[in-house]
Parts: C-alpha cells; sequence; structure tokens
C-alpha cells in the first residue's frame, strides 16, 4: 500500500513515514501544501496523511481541491487545532477522519488501516476467501490452520488485490502502490512476487486465487466471505 505524508515539521514528517514503512507500506513524503497537491494529482495513493497547517497552500484547501478533481482516495487529517468548527471544515472539505496533535502512532496507524480497508468494503480486519484468512491488523495471512510465511512485499502485493477482487490490476498499478515515486518502474519483480504467491497459497493448483489476464495483469478470482 502507498501512502502520502504531507507534513510541514521534518522531525515529525521522518517519524511518521519511518513508522508507516516500518509497516509495510511505501510511503511518499511532502512538507507543503502546493507539492501535496501535485503528488495527490498525479499518484493513486492508498491513503494521505495532511496535517491542516501547512505552507503556500494549508491541508484543508488541498483536501478540497483533490476531491473537486475526483481523488477518492481516503485521507486522515492531522491537527493541532483544538475547536472542533476545525475538525468540522476538514471533514466537510473531504477528509475521511481526522487526529488531533499530540498523537500516539498506534492511534494512526489504527485509523489508516481502518480507512483503506472501508474504502475497499471490508469493515473487519480479518478478510476470509475460502480457506484463505487475511488479518490486515497483523498482516498475517493463514490458509486453513497453517500460517503462510510471506515477505512484506509479498504479503502488500496480495493485499492490494484481495481489496480490488474481482478486478484486473495490471503489474504498473501494483508497482506504484508497493513502492515509492523512486522505484525502477520497469522492474520484473512483481512477476516474481506473482509466482511466489500463487506457490504459497495454491500449493496443488486447486484454488487457482490469482489469474493473469494476458496484456492487462492480475485479477484475485477467490470471492470474499461476510
Amino acid at each position: 500500500m502507498r501512502v502520502l505524508i504531507v507534513e510541514d515539521e521534518p522531525d515529525l514528517l521522518d517519524y511518521l513515514a519511518r513508522s508507516f514503512e516500518a509497516e509495510g507500506f511505501a510511503c511518499d513524503r511532502s512538507a507543503d501544501g502546493e507539492d501535496a497537491l501535485f503528488l495527490g494529482e498525479e499518484f493513486d495513493y492508498d491513503l494521505a496523511v495532511v496535517d491542516i497547517g501547512l505552507p503556500k497552500l494549508d491541508g484543508i484547501q488541498v483536501v478540497s481541491r483533490w476531491r473537486k478533481n475526483n481523488r477518492n482516495f481516503p485521507v486522515l487529517i492531522l491537527t493541532a487545532r483544538g475547536r472542533w468548527q476545525d475538525k468540522v471544515e476538514g471533514l466537510e472539505a473531504g477528509a475521511d477522519d481526522y487526529v488531533v496533535k499530540p498523537f500516539q502512532i498506534e492511534e494512526i496507524l489504527a485509523r489508516a488501516n481502518a480507512l483503506i480497508r472501508r474504502s475497499a468494503g471490508h469493515a473487519s480486519p480479518e478478510m476470509r476467501f475460502g480457506p484463505i484468512i487475511i488479518d490486515t491488523r497483523a498482516k498475517t495471512v493463514l490458509r486453513g490452520d497453517q500460517r503462510l510465511e510471506l515477505t512484506t512485499y509479498e504479503y502488500n502485493a496480495l493485499e492490494y488485490l484481495t481489496h480490488r477482487c474481482g478486478q484486473t490490476v495490471s503489474k504498473s498499478e501494483l508497482t506504484e502502490h508497493l513502492y515509492d515515486q523512486d522505484f525502477d518502474r520497469d522492474s520484473n519483480v512483481i512477476e516474481v512476487f506473482i509466482a511466489r504467491l500463487r506457490k504459497k497459497l495454491d500449493p496443488e493448483g486447486s484454488l487457482k486465487p490469482i489469474t493473469t489476464v494476458r496484456g492487462r495483469g492480475y485479477r484475485f478470482d477467490l470471492k470474499a466471505e461476510q
């Protein structure tokens, strides 16, 4: 999953980005509103974490302009302001949730994961696809009673595909959501991840959870159980 972190305090920006990266997210960073506006319109993020008090363009204006331009990824706003009017203004601009500074990083991560799940139509952190169970909170995968040992990138690729169950996802789209903007986009590493996922999820070849759509990408075909 790829996240945009927008914060003008360098230490806090670094702390937030490192915390998300430690959880397996790819992070792009921005320290002002104009740059954040550009990045949000240029890339299709899974989530943006946006401070309200930004230079050049404040966070509320950034979110409002994203929404007017049909950028619909989830947005979590950060504010040091205690007035309830500021929270309402941020939500009315199009933000999906807010956290007031100072905060605990565990709360930020929990709210971020919840927003990503809900945007994909999953209310629970546990997703079931037949014998495959994905816990998006613990970032673990079970096949029946067996816990699968996945690398961070294998897990992130699987989670992204399952959030778009039944939809074809191109290799370039997967690359953009697994890596930050400096990654070499000509890499064939995605093919390696998909091949390893197939072997781990379906060692007997009976489930066929991931289909290759020739010339277009990959599709996760198992149906989610409610």
